[in-house]
């Protein structure tokens, strides 16, 4: 299969959020399906979004086969110039275990490092995080607020970018300026 990676376009736009809808439906519920669409979506429309980091894999037919979106994002209120969340991240669940969402992620980081950004967060499961260079956010003193909900602590992950990148960024990760998320 020939596949190829892109950043977002208008005729993707509708696809890619059919795909992550459908991918979280399947992996967790249909409500949490809807939720990662309504993310997407809010965060489309608001300062934090990045064209050129919200990027698709496509197929030979032009079908969206991958999914990742990298977004600004701020600690208390700072490092927004810097520091971007990879979330979400979907690949079609036919198609999983075949590289497609590293070779996205990888992708990415060369993308958002052109672009200036230092670091990435994350949230999720550190077997599919950690081989790509994510580190426990904790151990860089950057950690989980009250009203994010973590099965462990080491399900939120930070990568540099940049060496060194870390060393001044830290405080409460929270959620809350995102609607979809309440």
């Amino acid at each position: 299969m020939e596949k190829f990676i892109k950043s977002m376009e208008n005729q993707y736009l509708h696809s890619s959020l059919e795909l992550v809808e459908d991918v979280f439906a399947q992996w967790d519920n249909p409500e949490e399906g809807k939720v990662v669409r309504q993310l997407v979506e809010e965060i489309r429309a608001k300062k934090y979004y990045i064209p050129e980091l919200e990027l698709i894999m496509a197929d030979e037919n032009d079908t969206v086969i991958g999914y990742a979106m990298f977004s600004r994002f701020h600690i208390e209120g700072k490092y927004e110039d810097e520091l971007l969340i990879l979330t979400p991240v979907a690949v079609k669940t036919e198609l999983q275990r075949q590289h497609i969402s590293r070779d996205l992620i990888e992708y990415g980081f060369i993308k958002a490092r052109e672009l200036g950004f230092t670091a990435i967060l994350v949230e999720g499961n550190p077997q599919n995080y950690n081989p790509r260079g994510f580190k426990t956010s904790a151990d860089f003193g950057i950690v989980a607020g009250p009203n994010v909900r973590l099965p462990h602590v080491s399900c939120l992950m930070v990568k540099e970018l940049v060496d060194g990148a870390l060393d001044h960024i830290s405080g409460i990760v929270d959620y809350s300026f995102y609607d979809a998320l309440r």
